[in-house]
Formats: structure tokens, C-alpha cells, sequence
């Protein structure tokens, strides 16, 4: 059974466009965009003067976003990611360096933040919150243990033979590393090319190198969580260079049952979708990759334990909660030189 992994949480980053007055004079920004992973990208940079071939650059683009989707898409069949889903278990199978370096960064993450799970799809499912209906019925504790028991990043191996499982069944879904791998990978290409001033986006997360013209940042804002349906609003804006960013929330994604509200953030560590008062994570950090791993672990922690987790591991964190009187916020002492 195939299930969605790209994106998992709801995009809460806006492009601000409309605070700058553009001009005439002003060198204006080659853009890229196409689709990868199930969403769009835009590519925003400020060569030098014939720097670059627009055509060439979009196709190295796009055959490095082919080579990261051809890796860890479950929609493609021969992907990387659905040969080791299919592997028994107890079996090294020689993986990528693409595939390495994601899978080696989800089990950091996993192990740290005991929140983030890429093994986990199967629990997601039993909620109903993957490519099946939601349940009729709540799943039970028996189920939940059976299936708790069935899943984990301690079940992975990783060595110089490749990776491997310790129980039949288990499998990986990188919806929470992948697309910020992608944007690292096309912000190296750049790199490479000498290119230093760039936006790279992917499905809302980015990353951000050097500055617009005039050592302008790039401005990027916060959603506000609260908003109406159907309307974006910006919460914050941040002013931003040589940066990776990131913004998972749990907000619009839930479903009633039996009188309780269930959200799609399930926590590992009990099977049960989370109930607390944060819906809004956003972790700055310079791999996009892992400020995508963080947003998404920090969101299911809840506001208290994130706060806790940020300052002991000095994160450039911003949340926002729900209170009784309104939305509250919190910037962490690493995240603070940057608002």
C-alpha cells in the first residue's frame, strides 16, 4: 500500500513581495519553477551578468530534484525508498549517498527528539490519516501497542554495507526530511556554479543564501495561524540571509469522532494523536533539511517540551500557541537575533 508522503504538514511560510518597491534600475531576479514531490518549486537568484544559461540551469535543476524524487518517492515504483519497503528484514541493501545522508539525519533526529519517526506511517494510517478513510471506530490500546511495537528508528541499521531492518514490515517515509533535502541539494548545484545570492523553495520550506541587490534580505513572513479560511494573513516577518527555513503547523488537519477531535499529529512514543495548545513551529537552521526533520518533531512535542528542547539544543525557534487570551508566542534565545 503506497501512501503520500510529500507534504505531510500544512505550508505556513509567505513570500512577501509587496514591500519593496521594485525598480526600473534594479537588477530583477532569474526565476525557476516546475513541480517535484508532489509540489512546486521556485528558484529565486541574482547571477552576475552572463553567469548563467536560464534553460541549462532549470534542467540541472530538474535532474537533481529527478535523482532526489527517484530516491525516496513512493510513487515511483523502483524508487530507492519502496525496493528497501519491500525488503525483508535482516537484509543490507546498498543505498545512495542521496539516501544515506536523509536516512542518516531522520534516525539523528528520531533518536533525539524521540518525536519525529519516519517508520511511523503505518500508526498515521490506523488513525486515518493516510490514503485510507479515517476509522469508524477508535483504535484501540491493544492495537496501538501491537502496532507501537512494530515501528521505530531503533529498528534501522545503517553501515558501510547500506541499510537495513531488524523486523519484517517495517518501512520509511521521509515526509518530514525529503523536501528540505531536495532544496539543500539545488542550493549546492548552485553553489558549484558560483552562485551565492539565491531563494530555493520547495512545498513552502526554503532556503536562502547571500542577499538582493543593495544587500537587501530576503523577507519572508509567518502565517497567522487564526486566520480565516481561505484568507492568508502574515503573522511576522523575518528578514533573513544564509539560512534554511521552516514552518510546520496542525491546524486545519483533524477530524471528529465520537464528540473528540483528533488532529493528524500522531506521538510515537504513545500512538495517539497529540492534544496540545501549539500550532505553529518555525526553526531556522542553515540545512533546510534538518530545520524541516525539527519543525515537524518540535509541533508534535507541544509547546513546553519544544521550548525545553530548543534551549537545550540552542535552536533558533519561533511558536505560536493558542491561550485564553489569544495566540501567545515564543522566540528562543538563538531564534531572537533574527526578529
Amino acid at each position: 500500500m503506497k501512501r503520500v508522503v510529500f507534504p505531510l504538514f500544512i505550508v505556513v511560510l509567505l513570500f512577501v513581495t509587496g514591500c519593496e518597491q521594485a525598480s526600473l534600475d534594479q537588477p530583477q531576479p532569474l526565476v525557476i519553477n516546475g513541480k517535484t514531490m508532489g509540489t512546486t518549486y521556485n528558484i529565486k537568484i541574482y547571477p552576475q551578468e552572463g553567469q548563467v544559461n536560464a534553460e541549462q540551469l532549470k534542467s540541472q535543476i530538474d535532474e537533481t530534484l529527478i535523482a532526489v524524487n527517484q530516491s525516496m518517492s513512493p510513487w515511483v515504483k523502483d524508487s530507492e525508498i519502496n525496493r528497501f519497503n519491500a525488503l525483508p528484514h535482516n537484509q543490507f541493501m546498498p543505498i545512495s549517498e542521496d539516501f544515506r545522508l536523509v536516512v542518516a539525519e531522520s534516525i539523528r533526529l528520531g533518536k533525539s527528539t524521540q518525536t519525529l519517526d519516519v517508520t511511523m506511517g503505518p500508526l498515521i494510517d490506523l488513525w486515518g490519516f493516510g490514503p485510507d478513510k479515517r476509522p469508524t471506530n477508535r483504535p484501540s490500546q491493544a492495537q496501538l501497542d501491537d502496532m507501537r511495537s512494530r515501528i521505530g528508528v531503533d529498528k534501522l541499521i545503517l553501515n558501510e554495507q547500506g541499510l537495513a531492518k531488524t523486523i519484517d514490515g517495517l518501512e520509511v517515509s521521509f515526509s518530514s526530511t525529503a523536501k528540505g533535502y531536495g532544496i539543500d541539494k539545488v542550493a549546492s548545484l548552485l553553489e558549484q556554479i558560483g552562485i551565492h545570492n539565491y531563494m530555493v523553495e520547495i512545498g513552502g520550506e526554503l532556503r536562502l543564501s547571500g542577499s538582493k541587490p543593495n544587500d537587501k534580505p530576503w523577507i519572508i513572513a509567518i502565517e497567522q495561524p487564526d486566520a480565516p479560511m481561505g484568507q492568508r494573513q502574515v503573522h511576522k516577518e523575518l528578514k533573513l540571509h544564509d539560512i534554511g527555513i521552516a514552518t510546520s503547523g496542525d491546524y486545519r488537519i483533524f477530524y471528529e469522532m465520537d464528540g473528540e477531535t483528533f488532529t493528524h499529529l500522531i506521538d510515537p512514543a504513545t500512538g495517539m494523536p497529540v492534544k496540545h495548545d501549539l500550532v505553529s513551529v518555525t526553526v531556522l537552521h542553515p540545512s533546510a533539511m534538518t530545520a524541516d526533520g525539527l519543525a515537524t518533531a518540535l509541533t508534535v512535542m507541544g509547546t513546553e517540551r519544544a521550548k525545553a528542547y530548543a534551549e537545550q539544543h540552542n535552536l533558533a525557534v519561533y511558536l505560536i500557541s493558542k491561550s485564553p487570551d489569544g495566540l501567545a508566542t515564543y522566540a528562543s534565545e538563538a531564534f531572537k537575533p533574527y526578529l
